[in-house]
């Protein structure tokens, strides 16, 4: 593993921040200088607390600051994610980092260029329309003297507010922004020279292990220490309910951990087969944190006089399994104490939240605690919290000494927080001609996200109902979108074949939504949509919106007869998130989510009984492999006329109804849950039109 040494805790500890001073740390940063310097040798650096995680945000974030000061990208440094340093951030959460943090950033580098012209302008004594910005100089046209960016700052901070008022760049002028310049730092990423919180050391520091259960919910009933204490080099950490060791690697912490003889009492838990019932039946009472929103209702016009109406009605049920984030780099952190102050470098999507944390486990004010975060090896919602921050911390602070933890693989498929299980019942009604009359949607458990169908429907009754949860559940790319589009998307399909109707010119039919209806015919018309299918194959289509932006996709599968085996051919997918900022940066983002949504779709599955996780590593939980993978062409549909929306999360949730709607087209086989695959496909010519899931 490459080693580097972060700097010390400090005002210089962690990344270079160019000149230094407190970050703001209330959510409102008025001033310039809050989120942006202009050095004296006239390179750029920027302050977000923003995380990068493979996203590729610190490219896009820099061409909005570029495309404003009239500047290169590689004029602009970023400081991301630093709660020393970098403006308090809710979180790199929800896709808000377009919508919201670009264009922050673009008002503020809008600002400061304006700011410098006039700058230019008192010293020269001219007007300023005569000034211009450009390649990092404010030139004043009719003698062509000019001045550098650092010559006019010298360097200080800029006290001046910036004014959301002054316009910026509109997108059909974008020069930089709206352009696919080369990754920052990209060099470094496939060089292994970027360095993630498993690569930081500090002087002294020791490797750590936590004991953990062997199963949710149990009690420890006794500890024996005394051989992992006897260990050369090692040092147990008990404190009340937490246990754990450090030594000098993570080998000798592991023998020691093994050492550590407990007992323990397990509880009777839900069991996997009855998790869906369980949902339904356990809803989450008012005095318990609601997650994702809480309840949710929609109710508009009247499901008796829309069923009135109707030629035909359905009712299904729809479900989806739990499943882990299985991110590339398991959670991990480095902690230190100096003169009772804390430093913890980890990787995280809420570094501010995470501090939070650690200020309430160490009873300590937020300013005594600092909590940077360097490049993360993924997250997909899946590092919101911050365990792995308080266990490093509390090792640290009993040991005196700077302490690394790394979760393991099992650790991370255990007890990390997984994507929620949800049942999701529809039930609809569709005239003689083929317009929906009513729709009735009821989610338990697994969120409100995309719950509203984007569909025209006067009749409608939608609902989210939480539940107590059976294994502990969180964030996970586009929340519940997926499940809600799941279930939606296969509802429309399962309508469109029961009228004997084609599934797009169904949907058309019944949208108004002309976003999504661009989508859905860019989609259609890449895949070559009503074109018969070679023998065994079927196809698929689904679409919808999230978050702003819109997607439709459309896949192959093909089904061998024979065995029953499956296989993805080829899947098309049209995306628009307005003005696109950065398009092989999208496409990139658009695949990967395709990618991981196929896992979702087909494979990935949480098991679990009495409490224990099973599927605690890679080996027992499929996730996609390269054979799996079909031929992806993504469509990007560019919508300067319409602001920036987020890209991280919305071209997941349609992949697995279009799949499984193509399974459908291809055996007559209608599977209702996810994932697809777990459950027996057809084979020598079989169908089941109705299927239960």
């Amino acid at each position: 593993m490459t080693e580097t040494r972060p700097r010390a805790a400090g005002p210089d500890a962690g990344q270079s921040a160019g000149a230094r001073r407190p970050a703001p740390q209330e959510p409102d940063a008025p001033a310039i200088g809050d989120w942006l310097q202009i050095e004296r040798d006239g390179q750029v650096i920027v302050y977000t607390g923003k995380t990068e995680m493979g996203q590729n945000i610190r490219t896009s974030l820099a061409q909005a600051v570029a495309e404003e000061l009239r500047l290169p990208v590689t004029a602009i440094r970023l400081v991301m994610a630093d709660t020393a340093h970098t403006p308090y951030d809710m979180g790199t959460v929800g896709s808000r980092t377009t919508p919201i943090m670009a264009r922050r950033l673009h008002q503020v580098a809008a600002s400061t260029r304006e700011l410098l012209i006039d700058l230019a302008a008192t010293r020269w004594h001219v007007a300023r329309e005569q000034l211009r910005a450009a390649n990092g100089m404010i030139t004043h046209e009719p003698t062509s003297q000019a001045i550098s960016y650092g010559e006019l700052t010298q360097g200080q901070r800029l006290h001046q507010e910036y004014d959301e008022a002054i316009p910026t760049t509109p997108a059909d002028q974008w020069t930089i922004a709206g352009t696919s310049v080369e990754k920052v730092d990209g060099w470094a990423i496939v060089t292994g020279a970027r360095q993630y919180t498993p690569d930081l050391t500090r002087p002294g520091m020791l490797l750590g292990k936590v004991l953990r259960a062997p199963a949710f919910g149990a009690t420890r009933t006794a500890t024996d220490t005394s051989a992992a204490s006897a260990l050369p080099g090692v040092m147990v950490v008990h404190e009340g309910d937490f246990v754990g060791v450090v030594a000098h690697d993570r080998m000798a912490a592991t023998q020691a951990l093994a050492a550590i003889r407990a007992e323990w009492s397990i509880p009777a838990q839900v069991a996997q087969a009855d998790l869906y019932t369980y949902l339904k039946e356990h809803p989450l009472p008012q005095s318990e944190p609601q997650r994702f929103g809480g309840p949710e209702r929609h109710d508009r016009g009247s499901l008796t006089e829309g069923r009135a109406a109707a030629a035909q009605l359905l009712a299904q049920t729809y479900t989806v399994a739990y499943i882990a984030h299985a991110p590339l780099e398991p959670r991990s952190a480095l902690a230190e104490w100096h003169d009772g102050k804390l430093t913890v470098w980890t990787g995280t999507q809420r570094p501010f939240g995470v501090r939070s944390e650690l200020a309430q486990a160490f009873n300590l004010p937020e300013d005594a605690i600092r909590v940077i975060v360097p490049d993360t090896g993924s997250a997909y919602g899946g590092k919101h919290t911050g365990e792995v921050a308080i266990e490093a911390a509390r090792l640290a602070h009993a040991t005196g000494r700077p302490v690394k933890l790394i979760w393991t693989r099992e650790e991370e498929f255990t007890w990390a927080y997984f994507r929620p299980a949800g049942l999701i019942e529809i039930a609809s009604a569709i005239d003689e001609q083929g317009m929906l009359t009513a729709w009735e949607h009821h989610n338990y458990n697994s969120g409100g996200s995309g719950i509203q169908t984007p569909y025209a429907v006067a009749n409608q009754l939608i609902e989210y109902h939480p539940s107590l949860p059976v294994l502990r559940q969180g964030s996970y790319r586009a929340l519940a979108a997926t499940a809600n589009h799941f279930a939606r998307e296969t509802h429309m399909d399962e309508l469109a074949h029961a009228l004997g109707r084609d599934p797009l010119a169904f949907r058309l039919q019944n949208l108004d939504d002309q976003r999504l209806r661009a989508v859905f015919e860019a989609c259609a018309a890449a895949f070559g949509w009503g074109q018969q299918p070679p023998a065994g194959h079927g196809y698929g289509i689904a679409g919808g919106t999230e978050k702003g932006s819109y997607v439709a996709t459309c896949a192959e599968v093909a089904v061998d007869q024979a065995s029953g085996h499956l296989r993805v051919v080829r899947v098309v997918q049209a995306f628009e998130c307005g003005a696109i900022v950065n398009p092989n940066g999208l496409r990139n983002q658009v695949e990967g989510a395709i990618v991981q949504g196929l896992g979702g779709a087909l494979f990935e599955e949480i098991t679990f009984a009495n409490g224990t996780i099973l599927s605690n590593r890679f080996s027992s939980y499929r996730v996609p492999r390269f054979a799996d993978m079909p031929t992806i062409d993504v469509v990007l549909v560019d919508r300067q006329d319409l602001p920036s929306a987020g890209a991280g999360e919305t071209p997941i949730v349609t992949i697995a109804p279009a799949v499984g709607n193509a399974l459908f087209a291809a055996t007559g086989l209608r599977l209702r849950s996810l994932p697809l695959l777990p459950q027996a496909l057809p084979s020598a010519g079989q169908t089941n039109n109705d299927a239960p899931a």
